[in-house]
């Protein structure tokens, strides 16, 4: 799974629309915002109340979702209870806590596992956080 870092490659057909689960997920040392919980700048299900000067790690940052054409609308975020990203060989997989089993059901797990052996092949591994439970995704 390739992903981008870079806002300016979203897929254009697609918006992060009502969805801010990057604004909740994620821990942001920046923010001093810990994992699970939402920004002080963030308008639930609107965005950021501070888009224009948001720091570079939320400017930078496209989920997969938006990044990658391939994943197909299954894994728009708010439909799927997760948030996937890659940090260089690591493919990382944020669970919303509400929905800590997301992950486990089809398609995902069956992608989850796809990606593990693509990311073994390159020396790389899947990762899942769903609140306090850490999972790395065997490859089958």
């Amino acid at each position: 799974m390739t992903m981008v870092m870079d806002a300016a490659l979203a897929v254009k057909e697609r918006a992060c629309g009502s969805c801010t689960l990057c604004c909740y997920l994620p821990d942001i040392d920046e923010l001093d915002k810990p994992a699970n919980t939402f920004c002080r700048h963030c308008i639930v299900g609107n965005g950021c109340s501070s888009y224009e000067t948001r720091p570079a790690t939320c400017r930078d940052f496209l989920c997969a979702w938006m990044s990658n054409p391939l994943l197909d609308d299954a894994w728009e975020p708010s439909r799927c209870h997760m948030m996937v990203y890659r940090q260089g060989k690591q493919i990382t997989v944020l669970v919303d806590p509400e929905y800590p089993e997301a992950w486990l059901r089809e398609p995902y797990r069956d992608s989850l596992h796809r990606w593990a052996r693509e990311a073994r092949a390159d020396g790389g591994y899947v990762i899942v956080y769903a609140g306090e439970a850490l999972s790395v995704i065997e490859a089958d």
